[in-house]
């Protein structure tokens, strides 16, 4: 049953064994919680959560969160706090191929595209398994929450497979990144990506590298989709990975229709969690949103309504 009086998000952090060519990955879990809030601090943000509280609830879903290029964990920690105090376990991981303060020396090569599905499958084993609260969560109710690569990367995990070829359109366009070497040099071949089929419904942001998918390359991605899009994309310095029209695209060529979402006067970034004074100050590229978009507003319904979608699709009472 899914805990219903949750009074603040647990926080703790976690990690994933390295194992045979895949490295350590470093994450972090929000859940449900009956003790009062607290904070946390990590880094430039301050998190109302609680830390190490014991999980609240039984047979609990979980959500799987993935951050885009030189995101973090954090990136998305209001969306993970709302579902926490909804009842879900929340798992969010730094991707070691391109999180911020990590090694980024092959964050613009082939191994983006085609690693950080497979991280989402070890993180998953890993949260069903080994991690101490195992037994609480229910295997058959997971969810999946991605922004930029991470909705890319989602798409990859409930089925879809890119067509790696047409990365040629983007470095047509001088899209000035390594993995326009490897493609002059024919190191792009077929690709066995991973899927998962646990994964039951997905919320995706934004999805970079967009026009890699078409109607044959989406036609397995059959569960509910919550799909959003920021008006703006194409003015944010999103390095061609996020375009106008990408979204509905890949709207137009899923086989199941979408819960669709076009957010006005929205920039890419404004998916991301509304930035403390300090953060803002020194990542303000990611942290000012334009025509007066007003972000802490706008998640107050974006967090509502990922919250309610999940519940509608992994909640059953």
């Amino acid at each position: 049953m899914i805990a219903t009086l949750a009074h603040a998000a647990g926080f703790r952090l976690i990690t994933v064994p390295a194992e045979a060519g895949a490295p350590m990955l470093r994450a972090a879990v929000w859940s449900p919680c009956l003790e009062p809030a607290g904070e946390v601090k990590i880094r430039t943000t301050t998190l109302p959560a609680t830390p190490d509280c014991r999980v609240s609830g039984e047979k609990l879903p979980l959500i799987v969160i993935s951050h885009g290029y030189q995101g973090s964990f954090i990136s998305h920690h209001d969306t993970a706090e709302a579902l926490a105090d909804g009842g879900f376990v929340v798992v969010a991981l730094n991707h070691p191929i391109d999180s911020g303060g990590g090694d980024m020396s092959h964050a613009d090569t082939l191994a983006a595209l085609t690693d950080r599905p497979a991280d989402i499958k070890r993180l998953i084993d890993y949260m069903l398994t080994a991690w101490p609260d195992h037994q609480k969560l229910d295997p058959d109710n997971i969810g999946f929450f991605g922004f930029s690569r991470g909705g890319y990367t989602g798409l990859v995990v409930a089925g879809g497979d890119p067509n790696l070829q047409k990365m040629t359109a983007f470095c047509a366009n001088g899209f000035p990144k390594p993995i326009c070497a490897q493609q002059q040099g024919d190191e792009i071949q077929a690709q066995a990506l991973v899927h998962d089929p646990r994964v039951k419904a997905l919320v995706i942001a934004d999805p970079a590298f967009g026009p890699l998918f078409d109607t044959h390359g989406l036609k397995d991605v059959k569960i509910p989709i919550q799909l959003w899009e920021s008006e703006l994309s194409g003015e944010d310095k999103t390095g061609g990975e996020v375009m106008p029209d990408y979204v509905s695209a890949i709207d137009h060529d899923l086989p199941i229709k979408a819960h669709y979402h076009l957010v006005r006067d929205a920039g890419h970034f404004a998916f991301l969690a509304p930035c403390s004074a300090e953060l803002a100050k020194r990542l303000p590229r990611i942290c000012l949103d334009k025509h007066g978009f007003d972000r802490v507003a706008f998640h107050q319904q974006f967090d509502a309504a990922v919250l309610a979608f999940f519940r509608k699709y992994l909640v059953h009472n």
